[in-house]
Parts: structure tokens; C-alpha cells; sequence
């Protein structure tokens, strides 16, 4: 497909678009076996500017350009957004059927200007398509629905709107794929507008599976885990970017904006923005605007308190929070809620201990039932995780958006000026204790745990490892980096790879000289620790040990007898390249 060609504009330049090829070919693939009937429904989830509108409009792009469009066995893509405010069905059903005409259209014509209204507005639209398609009783049977609409000639506009397109798929054994985005607007606690019952014949279609995903994670695990739609979708999930990826984002985007970021440090940016691909690209961008170089820990560190207090970070998460706050109802009492919530300090957050603040501080009484409720909504913003189950709330797994919700309660609820708070917080984090001695090692293993990833259920050569054998990369449930099985020293490992009941442990070591035999102790001691943790549960530990320069004669007699695998830079290198990923950096 021609890079300048699209029905829909995506938001990411190429230059900077990164590591979402597995769910681009996913969703593309899963959308052309529509023609064979072996598609079902699928949900993306994944938090907030983790790119899964992205990853639509592109598949939606190429199904639109990389198909023979007068093929009548082709898959018409259609895309649409629901909108954040919906108040009136018959509005709702009007657009959501003009869009699906649209889409139709501009596929057969391949003609993307179709769908836009200042191109030809819906009016002239019966015959413009008249003019240059043969109007087909599928085109006949929406555009007759729109009149039934426009006359308000039926009992449930939205229930017949949304099923169309599996009923016009399912009449002319035709190929639909729906990709529906920000979901989650379908069911938000303010309105009382809902749709999702009726959706429930619509993605049962295997002529017309809908892909849908959101911005609200919470609501899209309520609109399908539970009621009408309930096992109907199949689910994908997006997660943040390795260290690797996060890197090569970094690497990107740098160059993109004329950021000085040493290679080095760049999984150190990722891992500081918890592999969120929009943070680390404000940061990166942050930097490049103030022409501060990354060079160190504490220059990112500086950096990232910058943005999230009054940068890109900041305005995006505020917008997010402010529009949230708005859907709920007592818009102060709701932002005290979620201010205080914010500086929980214990893992659980207390209600109780919210109800005292807001007396103390507000001198305001205020209900548990109440304070619970306002959670409740607020975690269905992703603002704050509710475990339904359990009936208690934690912060989210994201410390960027914790440390925001501090600033912006500070500015936004207590009225302290933003420059003070501004400077607090960037003193906060310049007075961070650096987390990493050893950049080279720390790299390496971010390099070492993306070769795990990327050979799972392959079997290589073992020259990589200087082995004699074939060795069987096994499918990994987690690999963690820094994993701690308890305290005091030697109880860090460098790289923790579970597969069940079969394990890997890896050490780096990027040093001048090779490392002696007390560095293959240490790995042996920490696999007769692994074996006293997991006891019966352990099936198999693989050793695997990296050192830049190699090892000495007395620590590969000790390698060879314990059947340590063990690599040099050089071999790590080849094996990044058969794996298909960039080399290690020449740092030295």
C-alpha cells in the first residue's frame, strides 16, 4: 500500500511507528478469513495510548487498499467512532447507517473521499453512487432504513441500525468486518442510552465479526464480560512496550525530534514510563523542546517531573480526568474523592479514611455508600482499579498517572499555584536514588529478555550459547527483570523467565575483561535458591549466563560441568540478528 494512501488518517507518522506488527498482521489476517467464515468477534484491550486506534485505522487502511476492491468476494472494512455524548437514538441510528453506507461506497469505488461529508454530503449521495456503481438491493435496503428513520417509522432505530450490517451480510452472503472504536461510549454512567443488548445477534456473525475496542478498560470488561454480549468475543490483549521496543521508540523519536538521547539510556526512559508509548514520546519530545540531552538518570528523571506536572503528559491525562469528572455527577465532591484516593499510601484504598480528609478538609459529611459509589465510577474511567470480586479499590498499575492525580489534585482541587507545585515535584524526583549502576548490563538484559520473547516455541542453534545441542526456547508466562526471591544480597536475579513449571535464570555482565568463576557461582547459588522456592512445582531451571568479553579458563570448566549456557557480545550479537531484532549498541 502506498504510504500517502488512506481512507482514514492515522495520528503516527511512519518514522515513528513501532512494535505493533504481530496485532497488524492479527487483525488484518483474522479480517480477510470473514470471506471464508472463520472470523469471530474480537475485542483489543489494553489501557489508555497503548495505540489500539491505530492499529485499526492501519489494518482498516490496507483492507481498504490491498484488496481487489471489485472482487465480490472481497471484506468491506467499516470503521466507526462512537461518539462521547449520545443523547438522541434517532440521531444515533441516522449516522451510524449513513456511515455504513459510506464505507460501502467508497470501498467499491475505491474512492475514499466518499466519506467525507464536504465531499458529497448525504443527500447527493443515492446518486452519486448511482452514477458510478450499480445500486445493489444491499445499498437499496440501507438507504430505505434511513427513510424508516427519517419518518421515525419504527419502534427501535438503534436496535435495527446496528444490526444491518450482519443483516444485510447474512441476506446477500456478503463479507463485512466492523471495526468499532471507543466502545465504551455505549454504556457511560451518566446516560441512560444503551445499545448493547441489541448488539448481541449483530457480532455473532461469522458474514460480519465486529472488532471493537475502547479507551475505558473497566467499562469494555463490563459491556462484555457480563449481560447480553457475554462470551460472544474473543479477546486480544495489548500491552506495553518491552524495554526493547520502548527503546527503539526512544531511538525514533529522538531522531524524529532532534533529541540528544544516548543509546545507552534509552531502555532507562522506557522503563521510568512504564513502556506507555505516549510517554515516553512526550518526554523524548519534552527534552528536545527544552534542548535538555538525556544523559543521565537524573535528567530523565527531571525531565518526565516536568511533563507530568505541566507538559504533554500533563494536559493529556488532565483532559482524560476532567472529562471523567464531568460524566459523574457533584463534580467537587468527585474530584476530592479522587484526589485523596490518589494519596493512598497503603495498597488498599480506605473510604473511611477519604470520608475523614473530606470532613477535616471540606467540612463536608459524606457517606461511605456515597464515597464508594463515586470510586466505582471513577475506576470505570480507569482512574482507579476496582476488584468487583474483593469490593476494594487500588491505585492502577501506573505510576505516571498516580504521581499525576498528586499534582493535579494540589493545582486543580487544593488551589496551590502550578509553578510551586511544578518545582516540588521536580525536586521530588531529582532527589530519586539512582535505580541503575550499570547501564551496559542493564541494557544487555533488556536486549536478552527480547530474544527470549521473540524465539518462544523455536528451537535454535546452540552455537549462540556454546552448546552442542538444539536449544528449546519454551512459551514464557512472565520474564521479569530484577526479580528479587527475597532480601538480603544475592537474592537478585538479572533475568526471571517462568514457562509453568520450567524456568530460565540469566545474569549480564558487560565488563572489559572476562568474568571469573565467582560470577558462575553466584548464578548456580541463585538456581539451589529457585529450586527451594518453587519446591514440587519445578520441573526444569536453564541456566544463562552474558559476558561481553567472555569468561576465564576456570569459570568454562565450571560453565561446562554445570551445563551453563553462556554467551559473549559477539554471539549475543548473531543471535539478536537471527532473531530478527537490531544489535547491541557499540558502547564501551
Amino acid at each position: 500500500m502506498n504510504k500517502k494512501q488512506f481512507a482514514i488518517k492515522t495520528l503516527v507518522p511512519e518514522e515513528l511507528y513501532t512494535d505493533r506488527k504481530d496485532f497488524l498482521d492479527l487483525f488484518f489476517n483474522e479480517a480477510l478469513k470473514t470471506a471464508t467464515r472463520r472470523t469471530a468477534s474480537t475485542v483489543l484491550l489494553g489501557q489508555r495510548r497503548m495505540g489500539k486506534t491505530e492499529i485499526f485505522k492501519r489494518v482498516v487502511n490496507r483492507l481498504f487498499f490491498e484488496q481487489d476492491y471489485k472482487d465480490s468476494n472481497a471484506v468491506v472494512p467499516v470503521y466507526y467512532k462512537f461518539p462521547d455524548d449520545i443523547t438522541d437514538r434517532w440521531e444515533f441510528s441516522l449516522k451510524y447507517v449513513e456511515n455504513f453506507i459510506r464505507w460501502n461506497a467508497a470501498f467499491r469505488m475505491r474512492n475514499p473521499d466518499v466519506l467525507n461529508e464536504e465531499f458529497i454530503s448525504f443527500n447527493k449521495l443515492y446518486n452519486y453512487i448511482k452514477t458510478n456503481l450499480e445500486i445493489t438491493e444491499s445499498f437499496d435496503w440501507a438507504f430505505n432504513l434511513i427513510e424508516v428513520f427519517n419518518e421515525k417509522d419504527c419502534v427501535s432505530p438503534e436496535e435495527s441500525a446496528v444490526n444491518l450490517p450482519r443483516t444485510i451480510s447474512d441476506r446477500f452472503d456478503s463479507s463485512i468486518v466492523m471495526f468499532l472504536d471507543e466502545i465504551q461510549n455505549i454504556h457511560l454512567p451518566q446516560h441512560h442510552f444503551r445499545v448493547v443488548g441489541y448488539m448481541q445477534d449483530a457480532v455473532e456473525s461469522r458474514t460480519c465479526p465486529h472488532f471493537v475496542t475502547g479507551s475505558a478498560m473497566s467499562i469494555l470488561n463490563d459491556i462484555l464480560g457480563r449481560g447480553a454480549l457475554y462470551g460472544r468475543f474473543a479477546a486480544e490483549h495489548i500491552k506495553s512496550f518491552t524495554d526493547f521496543y520502548g527503546g527503539e521508540l526512544v531511538g525514533k523519536t529522538s531522531l524524529y525530534f532532534n533529541a540528544d538521547i544516548p543509546e545507552i539510556l534509552r531502555p532507562i526512559i522506557s522503563k521510568k514510563c512504564g513502556g506507555n508509548p505516549f510517554y515516553i514520546s512526550a518526554v523524548v519530545e519534552r527534552s528536545a523542546k527544552l534542548n535538555v540531552p538525556l544523559n543521565s538518570e537524573e535528567a530523565i528523571n527531571r525531565i518526565l517531573a516536568i511533563d507530568l506536572s505541566s507538559g504533554f503528559i500533563y494536559q493529556e491525562l488532565r483532559d482524560q480526568v476532567i472529562k471523567w469528572i464531568e460524566r459523574i455527577n457533584d463534580h467537587n465532591i468527585t474530584k476530592w474523592i479522587l484526589y485523596l484516593a490518589a494519596l493512598e499510601e497503603a495498597q488498599d484504598i480506605d473510604p473511611e479514611r477519604i470520608q475523614k480528609e473530606l470532613k477535616a478538609r471540606e467540612g463536608t459529611d459524606v457517606e461511605i455508600k456515597k464515597i464508594i459509589d463515586v470510586l466505582i465510577k471513577l475506576s470505570q474511567g480507569d482512574l482507579i482499579d476496582y476488584k468487583s470480586f474483593g469490593g476494594y479499590f487500588t491505585q492502577m498499575n501506573d505510576p505516571v498517572l498516580q504521581d499525576f492525580l498528586k499534582v493535579w489534585g494540589q493545582v486543580e482541587v487544593e488551589r496551590q499555584s502550578q509553578s510551586h507545585v511544578v518545582g516540588d515535584i521536580v525536586s521530588q524526583y531529582e532527589s530519586l536514588k539512582k535505580k541503575y549502576k550499570n547501564y551496559q548490563g542493564y541494557l544487555a538484559e533488556v536486549f536478552m529478555i527480547q530474544v527470549l520473547w521473540n524465539n518462544q516455541r523455536k528451537t535454535i542453534d546452540g552455537k549462540y550459547f556454546h552448546s552442542p545441542d538444539l536449544i528449546t526456547i519454551p512459551h514464557f508466562i512472565y520474564i521479569d527483570q530484577r526479580f528479587r526471591l527475597g532480601s538480603g544480597k544475592g537474592k537478585e536475579i538479572d533475568i526471571f523467565a517462568s514457562a509453568g513449571s520450567d524456568f530460565w535464570i540469566a545474569e549480564s555482565k558487560w565488563h572489559k575483561d572476562p568474568v571469573d568463576e565467582k560470577v558462575v557461582e553466584n548464578l548456580i547459588t541463585q538456581k539451589t535458591l529457585v529450586k527451594e522456592k518453587f519446591g514440587k512445582k519445578l520441573r526444569s531451571i536453564r541456566l544463562w549466563l552474558f559476558s561481553a568479553s567472555g569468561v576465564t579458563k576456570n569459570a568454562k570448566k565450571r560453565l561446562e560441568e554445570n551445563n551453563v549456557l553462556w554467551s559473549t557480545k559477539a554471539d549475543l550479537n548473531a543471535l539478536l540478528e537471527d532473531s530478527g531484532l537490531r544489535k547491541l549498541p557499540d558502547i564501551d
